[in-house]
């Protein structure tokens, strides 16, 4: 497919302003060479297109989505050197009105969306179309996901055998020994020098700031002029770099669990605010639970459900369920319930069931699954290398020990856990980059709109209020007391509302806009199929909006639950990514 004109005569006066070298004796302004590198592989993309054909058979994509690839340079500052080609798939605009027949609905162009991660793939996303809540938004858009660089086929990295990825069962103790936090010191060091082995010289390339470029080219390939975009927990992070760096390439941006660009945060900081918050939201699902009690008799208060989970703990210690579930496998089934309440009442029957004698549901939620160890490497791979090379981390194992183990004291549920996903960044081979300071001016960009559960633990609310600071006039929709990650088309209307004004119509609320929280859900008696909720309808399980943890950056969720049969997002031992 050939992509028609993309730059409009201003745009191509900066497409030549970009590509122009500096004057001689002129010193380069920092990346510089990076911005001339994109608009030199917008313009191959723009006249290349995208061949959208059959979906091959390891994506498992049905008809009617098709796939196609995009060709990015590995490193923007030198566009003829090595390229590597990013997996696409689409569904185009049905422009059928779901609410007349009759009515032939205007494409707009197409969204392009990303669940998060990082090491999260979207490739499933246009599937979502099939949901009632997106119907709309089918019929306008051609639903476009992807999988960014180093995720699936996209150039794909990893760091160790994919064989030893599920190490079961783990231990998760809430104040680790000094002996275990060694055992941990080194378990890092190995992982990140598995990371340089095995990537060599591109390990440096996989980055915010090229996934950012990367989705520009993607514009361009699409044939767009200006990006429509929709990012979901980190892919909000990278969204607003991209907004910041191209915002005369925007139409309109949806960021979904907003999470803090604050240079200053990412992503160490970033990290700490994280624990601190899934603290709260461990204490929200602990209060649910002891309100049904007489479902679960695990307690009528929080401490109580608390004393039946750390009994759990340390049955599980001594004789791990199935032989694979240890506490920390209990440990990152009950993270995973802090990112979407949806999973609140398997989460509490598991736990109930175990404690009557019958592990077979704690083993089905919480159990590894190995068929999908080498997505699950992957995954956890790429989350690694971005969040390492975005920023500084410090250096000196005694800081992340001094920071957590104060943190642990007022927060344990996580704070350790969260330590060992992310140490390889102290160790790491790679040079650091300086995080972009997030901002645009007024005029400079469209408005933006900002999603936000006022009690999201993976993306605290902060970030989404530093995010609207940052994006001039953008406009933040707060869901009041919930705290699911991601509430995009979900099971709140009136904030379903908002975003289907905003990308039909381009329509926004005042500036800051609260919705009520939406149900809390019903518990659960009798064992049924647990699927993951999908990254907008239902959000996605496998984001990480900050250095911190998605359930784990781990499996690729299916962004509509029931499209692809994904049970839990097979976990490593205290292995999860953020956003």
């Amino acid at each position: 497919m050939r992509a028609p004109a993309l730059y409009s005569a201003a745009g191509s006066l900066l497409l030549t302003a970009l590509v122009a070298a500096p004057a001689d004796g002129a010193p380069a302004v920092p990346g510089s060479a990076e911005l001339r590198g994109t608009a030199v592989a917008a313009t191959r993309a723009r006249a290349a297109g995208v061949v959208f054909g059959a979906c091959p058979a390891e994506e498992d994509l049905p008809v009617p989505v098709r796939c196609g690839t995009v060709s990015v340079p590995l490193d923007y500052a030198h566009p003829d050197g090595r390229q590597i080609r990013l997996t696409v798939s689409r569904v185009p605009a049905t422009q059928k009105d779901p609410y007349n027949s009759k009515r032939r609905v205007p494409r707009q162009g197409a969204l392009v969306f990303n669940p998060g991660g990082p090491g999260a793939s979207g490739m499933y996303f246009p599937l979502i179309g099939a949901l009632p809540e997106w119907k709309r938004v089918a019929a306008a858009y051609d639903l476009v996901g992807y999988a960014p660089r180093g995720v699936g086929r996209s150039a794909p990295l990893s760091c160790q055998d994919p064989k030893t990825f599920f190490r079961t069962p783990s231990q998760a103790p809430t104040y680790p020994s000094e002996s275990y936090k060694k055992e941990r010191v080194a378990q890092a060091k190995a992982y990140a020098r598995g990371c340089a082995t095995r990537a060599g010289d591109t390990l440096r390339h996989y980055t915010s700031l090229n996934n950012a470029r990367d989705l520009d080219i993607l514009r361009a390939a699409l044939g767009e002029q200006r990006l429509t975009f929709m990012g979901a927990s980190y892919g909000t992070y990278f969204g607003a770099l991209y907004a910041t760096l191209f915002p005369s390439h925007v139409r309109r941006m949806v960021f979904d669990a907003a999470v803090d660009p604050d240079p200053e945060q990412v992503w160490y900081r970033n990290n700490l605010k994280q624990s601190a918050v899934f603290e709260e939201r461990w204490q929200d699902f602990r209060d649910w639970i002891a309100r049904h009690d007489d479902v679960y008799g695990l307690g009528d208060t929080a401490d109580k459900v608390l004393r039946s989970y750390e009994k759990a703990a340390a049955l599980l210690a001594r004789k791990p369920a199935g032989g694979t579930v240890g506490p920390g496998e209990l440990q990152g089934a009950f993270l995973s319930a802090g990112y979407y309440d949806d999973y609140w009442p398997h989460r509490a029957r598991a736990l109930s069931a175990y404690l009557k004698g019958d592990p077979q549901p704690l083993i089905e939620q919480a159990g590894p699954y190995p068929e999908a160890a080498a997505e699950a490497e992957n995954s956890h791979a790429v989350y690694t290398a971005v969040e390492c090379n975005d920023a500084p981390w410090p250096t000196e194992w005694t800081v992340w020990d001094r920071d957590n183990t104060r943190l642990a004291r007022v927060a344990p549920f996580e704070t350790w856990g969260n330590v060992w996903t992310n140490l390889p960044c102290a160790f790491w081979p790679a040079p650091r980059q300086q995080p972009l300071d997030v901002r645009t001016g007024p005029g400079e960009l469209p408005p933006t709109l900002v999603l936000a559960a006022e009690r999201d633990a993976a993306a605290p609310y902060e970030g989404a209020l530093e995010l609207r600071r940052r994006l001039s006039g953008s406009v933040l929709v707060t869901e009041r007391d919930a705290g699911t990650h991601g509430i995009a088309y979900g099971p709140n209307p009136c904030v379903n509302s908002h975003v289907d004004a905003y990308l039909l119509e381009g329509a926004l609320p005042a500036r800051r806009t609260a919705c009520a929280p939406h149900p809390e859900p019903s518990p659960v008696t009798e064992p049924g199929p647990v699927t993951e909720p999908g990254p907008v309808a239902n959000p996605s399980p496998v984001a990480n909006p900050s250095p911190v943890t998605e359930p784990s950056p781990v499996a690729e969720p299916s962004p509509v639950a029931g499209l692809k049969p994904v049970t839990e997002p097979p976990k490593a031992p205290a292995t999860r990514s953020a956003r």
